[in-house]
């Protein structure tokens, strides 16, 4: 099957009739909807019931889509903690456990559930709409392991008609021969990673120009700086991203026009205040808060990602009619994506739970050297206790284990009293 031309990439829909509906039909298909689930979770996820029922409310002071901000937000933070009290699910999930197709584990930890719905997490559309086309011989180096990225996205690949490679995390020299030697022209991974093997591939012998053969990638886990993606774009690589989660799955994508990510058509979006859960005005900066309507296993109502953006609803030229997330500017909460994975200040208390008798405070420090980030772990020590290399391997090998992340730890003389566990330092240009 001839490969795709770029023209082809840029055009066409997976959905022409979702994603050109209507604006007022689509909100009025957004309000119905997610009156439902709102309902649906009431009734058949107990633990949703006992998180309203704890707080007093009852679905039916919801009466239409202006009454829906009367619902608490359900933060994602928290849900750590909420599944620790009812495990594995918190009593979130609304079906029997017989009636999943895997189950996944992520950093807090978190067990989150796939149905057998065929493309439970939407992707194929993302990665159609991206510009990923039948006979694409794609490469995935999203983690196969515990969690889900590897394997959804495998699967969305090969639903639209792609053949996967999975080369998963690491390995760079096998993944560079790999690339070169079956002509792989599709890319999923985090954007700063590929850039990485591009700039290997000399030193193996080969050259860029003749021997890449990268013509599309799908790209996540870090925000994509203008640089990282005209660095991409110099080598010939329509480069698209999208917003995707473990318990969500397709938030928004990228469409050819690359200004913003469309809201995925079975999604109610809103902005909100991080502390009181207020929507904002449109056009403001805040908390991404979804309720999910097609996911009747796990469904999630006013679900506080701890994602912070703003919605663009002017008209898009692809032809469709979503509004747009401008991406993620931050977080509204501690919790931090560092390299393509969620580190949370409660893993790191896990982690030093070990040298309770060593360590007295921690802190983590993220920075970006050129399009990698870079996890430091500064350690205040109890007095008395010397900072050997032993202890600083140990501390590391612990921290490795429970965020999937290399570290490098450094013992300081002291950490100031109140200050953010983990210190994002990066700058976005």
């Amino acid at each position: 099957m001839p490969k795709a031309t770029r023209e082809e990439r840029n055009q066409g829909f997976y959905d022409e009739k979702a994603e050109r509906m209507d604006r007022a039909e689509r909100a009025a298909f957004k309000e119905k909807e997610a009156l439902r689930i709102l309902r649906y979770a009431y009734e058949h996820a107990p633990g949703y019931r006992r998180f309203l029922e704890e707080r007093g409310v009852n679905p039916d002071i919801v009466q239409d889509i202006d009454d829906f901000p009367k619902i608490p937000v359900l933060k994602k933070n928290r849900m750590p903690e909420l599944h620790n009290q009812n495990p594995p699910f918190g009593g979130f999930l609304a079906v029997p456990v017989e009636q999943l197709k895997r189950i996944y584990v992520s950093p807090g930890p978190l067990y989150d559930p796939e149905g057998r719905k065929e493309d439970y997490w939407g992707l194929r559309k993302c990665l159609y709409n991206a510009g990923f086309r039948p006979g694409d011989l794609v490469m995935n180096t999203f983690s196969y392991h515990l969690t889900p990225a590897g394997i959804f996205l495998d699967e969305a690949c090969n639903g639209i008609g792609c053949t996967t490679v999975p080369t998963g995390v690491g390995n760079t020299e096998i993944q560079i021969k790999t690339m070169v030697e079956l002509k792989i022209n599709g890319y999923l991974g985090v954007a700063s990673f590929l850039l990485s093997l591009i700039g290997k591939m000399e030193g193996l012998g080969y050259d860029p120009v003749k021997d890449l053969a990268i013509e599309i990638a799908l790209v996540g886990g870090e925000i994509l700086t203008p640089c990282l993606r005209k660095a991409l774009n110099d080598h010939g690589i329509i480069v698209r991203q999208a917003y995707i989660t473990a318990d969500l799955g397709t938030l928004a994508y990228e469409c050819p026009q690359e200004n913003g990510m469309h809201i995925a058509d079975d999604l109610y979006v809103e902005i909100c205040d991080p502390v009181t859960g207020e929507p904002l005005p449109a056009g403001s900066v805040g908390e991404v808060v979804v309720t999910q309507f097609s996911n009747e296993c796990y469904p999630l109502v006013r679900y506080g990602t701890g994602d912070l953006s703003a919605v663009d609803e002017e008209p898009c030229a692809c032809g469709r009619t979503s509004c747009k997330l401008r991406g993620i500017m931050g977080r509204a909460d501690e919790v931090t994506k560092i390299r393509g994975m969620f580190v949370h200040p409660r893993q790191m208390d896990e982690a030093m739970s070990r040298f309770s008798g060593e360590v007295d405070k921690v802190r983590v420090v993220v920075t970006r050297e050129s399009e990698t980030d870079l996890m430091t772990v500064e350690i205040q020590l109890k007095e008395g206790v010397a900072g050997t290399d032993t202890l600083k391997a140990s501390c590391e090998e612990r921290i490795r284990e429970t965020t999937k992340l290399r570290s490098c730890v450094v013992f300081v003389s002291e950490i100031p009293d109140g200050c953010k566990k983990i210190d994002d330092r990066r700058k976005w240009e």
